[in-house]
């Protein structure tokens, strides 16, 4: 173990949790846990009591993923069973609503609210108004995590015979940010609301213009009906892997969701990414990077580990393997029972039987049938864990801050809120004494409070979105 008092760590962490709007978000069965609420996703006030509990904790913000179809591979193309009794991301409700936001920035000051939206089926127009409303709302505290879609039920969802190919979906994604942009910060100028009573004049006349953006794949006259917010473009999230995605990402991202089970796996993008930024005429640290991890923690490793074979016994073996074919597009239900996919598994199963041959321990020896991959993939998916006493999760945290370089972490769950209610009782303070992790916010909106620069809620000079800047005369 390391000693965190001769390490001295100087870096502030992010700590996101890391959820959905579905009762089985990387933890298929486990909504029948006791402790576990998700299968309350419907109701306004389970949302509300997770964020009490993140904002008692000082997370940074809640990071709300989504999809828009099912994930129909495992089992045949269009399968829809085999992930129903175990809830694997289905059945899914739309986060990008204002109600529940709006709930639990009424019930929080500081906790911020990442929302998952996609370029490819939504509207620039509409979506931007969606998200100045909520930034309103919330005094200035969301995010948007940009994604492009990547599910063939999703396409079909929308009317579509089959999906957009993959880096035109990007290319798509580019020209949506560009027409958002502009209505966000372009439309109005920064001194164009001024609510003077004895003017009779709340906007004044010649500060409000269209955008008129013609391209490609959109169009969209403007100017935004809403008027500007305190951040005006939210935080923009994004989690490219691809070399299109990454293009992307670097070019627009603020903050960057990466996946990995090691921290080497994981340095090796983060190097990618930090160089890519720069080809963008970004600084190399202007994209704050995220690792996704499992944490379970309790008074003791032991009592910890039992806890996560506690959780294991709820596991619902067939959602893991639903979600795994849609993450992959692989079927394991082709595979025989018995076969040992370390050795003749897909690419995709290899790689990761390699990174759990490495890191699990235990498992050197191990024969990795089909069920045994599942069981793996069982809690928390495809992210890497750690599961012990505050003292041992806070030195595999460290280790990944080290080693791969990020800047913090993505946190999911196996029950909701009861995991993060346990990291608040037992990590927290121990992350705290290791001086890694804020007593407080440093602000009220997310941008300042992820970015940490003293610099203000709007977009940083140096981000593409900057160019289309209103200022006041």
């Amino acid at each position: 173990m390391s000693d965190p008092k001769a390490e001295k760590p100087t870096k502030q962490w992010i700590l996101n949790a890391f959820t959905m709007s579905t009762p089985g978000h990387l933890a298929s069965g486990l909504w029948r846990h006791p402790r576990n609420r998700s299968s309350e996703y419907t109701d306004i006030e389970y949302w509300t009591d997770l964020a009490k509990v993140l904002e008692a904790g000082k997370f940074h913000g809640l990071f709300i993923a989504d999809v828009l179809g099912h994930y129909g591979v495992y089992g045949g193309a269009g399968n829809i069973d085999r992930g129903l009794p175990g809830a694997a991301q289905f059945p899914i409700s739309d986060p990008l609503q204002v109600l529940p936001i709006a709930a639990m920035a009424a019930v929080t000051k500081h906790l911020s609210f990442g929302i998952t939206a996609s370029t490819t089926y939504e509207n620039p127009f509409l979506l931007a108004r969606r998200f100045a409303t909520l930034d309103h709302l919330t005094k200035g505290r969301v995010a948007w995590n940009a994604v492009t879609s990547h599910l063939e039920s999703a396409a079909r969802n929308v009317g579509l015979e089959t999906q957009i190919p993959h880096d035109e979906r990007y290319a798509m994604a580019d020209e949506f940010l560009t027409a958002t942009y502009k209505l966000w910060e372009g439309s109005w100028r920064d001194d164009a609301v001024v609510k003077d009573a004895e003017a009779r004049r709340y906007t004044v006349p010649g500060r409000v213009r269209g955008v008129d953006h013609v391209g490609k794949y959109f169009k969209t006259a403007g100017p935004l009906t809403t008027e500007p917010s305190l951040q005006r473009t939210p935080f923009i999230f994004q989690a490219g892997t691809s070399t299109a995605g990454k293009a992307f990402a670097t070019k627009h991202a603020e903050c960057m969701f990466l996946a990995g089970m090691t921290p080497q796996s994981v340095r090796k993008s983060v190097d990618e990414i930090r160089h890519l930024a720069t080809t963008h005429g970004r600084p190399r640290t202007s994209i704050k990077l995220i690792a996704g991890i499992l944490i379970i923690v309790a008074e003791t490793d032991e009592l910890a580990r039992a806890k996560y074979e506690e959780y294991l016994s709820y596991a619902d073996l067939e959602g893991s393997l639903t979600l795994f074919g849609g993450w992959t597009g692989t079927d394991l239900s082709l595979i025989d029972d018995d076969d040992d996919l370390q050795f003749t598994g897909p690419g995709a199963i290899q790689s990761l039987v390699s990174s759990w041959t490495a890191t699990v321990p235990g498992t050197k020896n191990t024969k990795w049938t089909k069920a045994r991959v599942a069981q793996e993939l069982a809690i928390g998916g495809a992210h890497a864990r750690a599961i012990g006493s505050p003292t041992t999760v806070a030195d595999v945290l460290q280790t990944w801050i080290t080693e791969a370089d990020i800047d913090g972490f993505n946190v999911s769950y196996a029950v909701n809120p009861g995991d993060f209610e346990d990291i608040l009782r037992w990590l927290l303070p121990e992350l705290r004494r290791r001086g890694v992790f804020w007593e407080t916010y440093l602000a009220g909106t997310t941008r300042e409070n992820y970015s940490a620069d003293g610099l203000g809620p709007r977009l940083r000079e140096d981000h593409p979105g900057a160019q289309y800047k209103w200022p006041a005369e």
